[in-house]
Order: C-alpha cells, then structure tokens, then sequence
C-alpha cells in the first residue's frame, strides 16, 4: 500500500505510514499536515587538544638570533617556520605543528652552520695574511 502524501510503500496492514506518520485507514481523521523534519549540519567539532605533558619547540628566538648574527638568509624561512608552530598548535593540528618546529629547528641550524663556516673562512684568511707578512 502506498501513502497518498509522501508515496511510501507500506506494508498492506499497516495502520499508519512508515516515512510520514500519516493514517493508512480510510475514514480515520488526520492530524494536520507537518513540515517534515529539517535536517541540521553537523555541528563543527572543538579541535584536538595537545595531551598534556606534550609540548612542541617553536625555536622563534633561535631562529631570530641565528638569523640577526649568522645567516640572513637562511634565517628568514627559519622565523617563518618558527612563527607557524603555536598558531597550528592552536588549530589543533599536532602533526602540522611538529613539521614547522622541525623545518624551523632544520633552518636555524643551516643558518648557525653558514655563519660559522663564514667565520671560519675569515679567521683563514686572517691567519693566510698574518703568515704571509712574517716571511718579509
């Protein structure tokens, strides 16, 4: 038996509709006609929270300090990185937060690496000039 408002298949001895709630019986008075149920989005979630005792680097003054005294330009994508960790942290990606602290602490090391091998090269050259002055 079919339901002459919504057109649900019900079964032949059923007394009301299955899909709208409507009497199925002739002669029987129906209840006034409802909107059907209005179906809502889900609900955003909160996002995931860091389990405690968790704790992820930013290294922010690292990166600033390697980027002030050694290497500009390898310091740059080091402060950049270091500037995205607590902001993922706070949008609850973990995973995404870990990655930048490991870019920015990966950066900061180039930069430490190139300003001391720029040093080095220096104090090289000092010493190279110093020696070449001693054989006059």
């Amino acid at each position: 038996m079919f339901c002459s408002q919504c057109g649900a298949n019900n079964a032949d001895n059923a007394l009301v509709c299955v899909q709208c709630g409507r009497s199925l019986q002739p002669g029987v008075p129906q209840p006034p006609m409802q909107p059907p149920p209005v179906q809502r989005p889900p609900v955003a979630q909160a996002p995931m929270v860091q389990p405690p005792g968790t704790t992820v680097p930013n290294y922010l003054a690292f990166a600033i300090l390697t980027t002030i005294f050694c290497c500009l330009p390898a310091g740059i994508p080091a402060i950049v990185y270091a500037a995205q960790v607590n902001g993922k942290l706070q949008a609850g990606d973990i995973a995404g937060a870990q990655l930048s602290s490991k870019n920015a602490k990966m950066w900061c090391l180039i930069s430490a690496g190139a300003g001391l091998a720029v040093v080095l090269i220096y104090v090289l050259l000092i010493a190279a000039g110093v020696m070449s002055n001693i054989n006059r």
